[in-house]
C-alpha cells in the first residue's frame, strides 16, 4: 500500500471582494459573481511567498504523517511563482523543517499542474523502492494583471503531501496522465503576468485534458463516477469544475466539499490538491476520491485514492482546510490588495 502519509494546506488570512475588484474597474459586480462564481479570494501577505506556504503547508502534513522529517527522501515544489528565476525553493523549505541533507529537492513548472506533477514523482519514487517518504507540494501566488479577467480569480494558497507505505491515509489506487501542445496560458520569462487566449481555454484546454485524463482513469480502474464519494477538479473559476463533473457524470453532492473556489478563489498549481486536502479533512474509511488537475500548455494529471482507517486518528492534528478559509479573515480594499501585490510599478 503505498500513498499519503501526511497532508496538510495553508491559505493566507487576506482576502479581497470580487466586487471590489469589479468596482475598480467599473464592471458589474453581480455580473462577475455570476458569471464566475466567485465570491472572493486570498491575496498573499506582504512576506508571504510560495515559499512561506509551502513551509506553512508542508509543517502540516509532517503533523499528520508523525515521521522524522530526516526520512524524507525528495521534495518537489511545483508553482508558476517561485520566488527566484534560478534558485530552487526547495533548499529554504528543508532547512526550515529540519529536513535533508540527503535529500532530492526540485522545482517544479507546468502551470496549475505542476503541483499534482510534484505529487506524481514523489508517489513514483515510494512505489519503486527508491526512498522510505517523498514530499510533493503544489502552492502559487499567482498572477493576473490589473483589469484582466484573472485578477478575479488569481489568488494565494497551497497543499503538501508525505507519500509513504506506513501509516498510509489514502492509499493511491490508480494514476493517469495526458497531455498535448495546447498553448492556452503562458507567461515569458521577464513578463510580470501571464496572458491567455480567451475562451480558447475552455473547450480545446481544460475541457479536453480533464476529460481525456478522466475517462481513461475511470477506463483503467474499472470505476464509475458513482462508485466515488467525494470527487474534485482543477478550479480556474466556479463555473468550469462544475460543469467537467456534470459532463463526467458526477454530481455536485460528490464536488461540492472540495469546490472550494468561489471562496479562495484559484491557487493555481494548489488548486485541486488544496481541494483534496478539503476531502481528507472530513472523509472517512473505505471513501474513494476522484481528482484530476489541469495545467496549461497543456494537461492533466488523475489520481484515484481510496481512504483508509488511518484517517481518523490524522484529521485533527493539524487545521483544517475549511477553518483558514472561514475564519480570522481580513479584507482588503483595492488599493492595499495593489499594494500587497506590488501591482504599482515605477520606471526608473
Amino acid at each position: 500500500m503505498v500513498g499519503i502519509v501526511g497532508y496538510g494546506a495553508y491559505l493566507p488570512k487576506y482576502r479581497i471582494k470580487a466586487e471590489v475588484i469589479a468596482q475598480q474597474w467599473g464592471a458589474d459586480p453581480a455580473a462577475i459573481t455570476r458569471g464566475l462564481q466567485l465570491f472572493e479570494k486570498t491575496v498573499p501577505g506582504q512576506d508571504e511567498d510560495t515559499i512561506t506556504i509551502s513551509v506553512a503547508a508542508a509543517r502540516s502534513a509532517l503533523k499528520r504523517a508523525r515521521i522524522n522529517p530526516k526520512d524524507i527522501g525528495a521534495v518537489y515544489i511545483g508553482s508558476e511563482s517561485h520566488p527566484y528565476a534560478v534558485k530552487p525553493s526547495g533548499t529554504i523549505l528543508i532547512d526550515a523543517l529540519g529536513i535533508g541533507p540527503h535529500v532530492h529537492v526540485a522545482s517544479y513548472e507546468f502551470a496549475c499542474k505542476a503541483g499534482s506533477e510534484a505529487m506524481y514523482v514523489a508517489y513514483s519514487h515510494v512505489k519503486s523502492g527508491e526512498m522510505k517518504y517523498a514530499l510533493g507540494i503544489g502552492a502559487d501566488t499567482s498572477q493576473g494583471a490589473p483589469g484582466d479577467a484573472l485578477e478575479y480569480s488569481a489568488s494565494a494558497g497551497g497543499a503538501a503531501f508525505i507519500m509513504g507505505s506506513e501509516r498510509v491515509v489514502a492509499e493511491i489506487l490508480f494514476t493517469h496522465s495526458y497531455t498535448s501542445d495546447t498553448p492556452d496560458f503562458w507567461r515569458r520569462e521577464g513578463e510580470s503576468y501571464p496572458r491567455h487566449g480567451g475562451r480558447f481555454t475552455g473547450d480545446p484546454a481544460y475541457f479536453k485534458h480533464i476529460m481525456g485524463a478522466a475517462q481513461a482513469l475511470l477506463e483503467k480502474s474499472k470505476m464509475k463516477p458513482e462508485d466515488f464519494a467525494y470527487a474534485v477538479f482543477h478550479m480556474p473559476n466556479g463555473k468550469f469544475p462544475q460543469e467537467v463533473g456534470k459532463r463526467l457524470g458526477f454530481t455536485k453532492q460528490q464536488l461540492e466539499v472540495g469546490w472550494v473556489v468561489p471562496w479562495m478563489g484559484n491557487t493555481y498549481s494548489g488548486s485541486s490538491p488544496t481541494g483534496l486536502a478539503g476531502i481528507l479533512d472530513v472523509a472517512k474509511p473505505n471513501d474513494l476520491i476522484f481528482m484530476v488537475s489541469f495545467g496549461s500548455g497543456a494537461g492533466s494529471d488523475g489520481f484515484v485514492y481510496r481512504v483508509t482507517d488511518e484517517i481518523t486518528n490524522v484529521q485533527d492534528r493539524a487545521p483544517k482546510l475549511r477553518e483558514m478559509l472561514d475564519t480570522n479573515k481580513i479584507h482588503l480594499n483595492y488599493g492595499e490588495y495593489a499594494k500587497f501585490r506590488r501591482k504599482i510599478k515605477l520606471n526608473d
